[in-house]
């Protein structure tokens, strides 16, 4: 059967590959909190959200605990997603600024969101193998939407994306293209990989991520892909 992007949805959510991680996603959803007493949680794998057309990729790390664990939805629910959706928005690729809940009328342009993980881990750290377990589902994502173009936020989503172009074919240079705040890497037969601080608090509230060095990112990763405002015509996928 062809894969697509409702199939692999239908895969992630269903997805019990690793103990830990399910035990603390459920957990999480069970206990709960305390501003969020009368919600029912999400507690599941989280699977990607966004234009099925895209030419875009925007790869985070892994769900947030109580936002993304709780609404179900890519960096919903928390100030992780405030900060990464308000750039999306006035980079022309997303409806609105916020993402609150899924139902809310957010719909993103030319971009889709997706993690290295797609748990929430005990710490926002899952484990080598935990990364690994979920290695196949962004393979089979980057497979189906080809994009031009990834947006790794953080260093485990820049070596997640690196390791899904070798996957592919994509020969990479030795040593491995270090991460860094504003990198690209341009392989033959792979996506333009430009690289961001994550969009966490601990880098947004502490001014290590400011919204304008967000800003800057995001419009070189839309200009490579073709999309946002400004875009030319599309430019042949790899």
């Amino acid at each position: 059967m062809r894969d697509s992007l409702q199939v692999i949805r239908r895969d992630v959510v269903a997805c019990r590959a690793c103990p830990r991680l399910v035990a603390w996603r459920e957990e999480v959803a069970r206990v709960k909190r305390r501003a969020y007493q009368d919600e029912v949680y999400w507690g599941r794998p989280v699977p990607g959200f966004g234009d099925p057309a895209a030419a875009l990729l925007v790869l985070g790390l892994a769900p947030g605990a109580h936002g993304a664990n709780r609404t179900g939805r890519m960096f919903t629910g928390d100030a992780s997603g405030d900060f990464l959706y308000g750039a999306l928005h006035r980079a022309g690729l997303a409806s609105q600024p916020t993402s609150e809940r899924r139902g809310d009328g957010l719909a993103l342009r030319g971009c889709f969101i997706s993690a290295a993980a797609r748990c929430a881990p005990p710490d926002n750290a899952p484990a080598p193998e935990e990364l690994a377990a979920c290695a196949p589902f962004l393979d089979r994502e980057l497979a189906v939407l080809r994009p031009r173009a990834v947006l790794a936020l953080g260093a485990v989503a820049w070596s997640a994306a690196l390791a899904a172009f070798a996957r592919a074919g994509a020969a990479l240079p030795r040593p491995r293209p270090a991460f860094a705040h504003g990198a690209e890497v341009r392989l033959a037969g792979a996506p333009a990989l430009v690289a961001s601080y994550h969009v966490s608090r601990q880098n947004t509230q502490t001014g290590r991520l400011t919204p304008a060095m967000f800003d800057a990112v995001v419009r070189r990763a839309a200009e490579l892909a073709g999309v946002g405002r400004g875009s030319s015509a599309a430019a042949p996928r790899p």
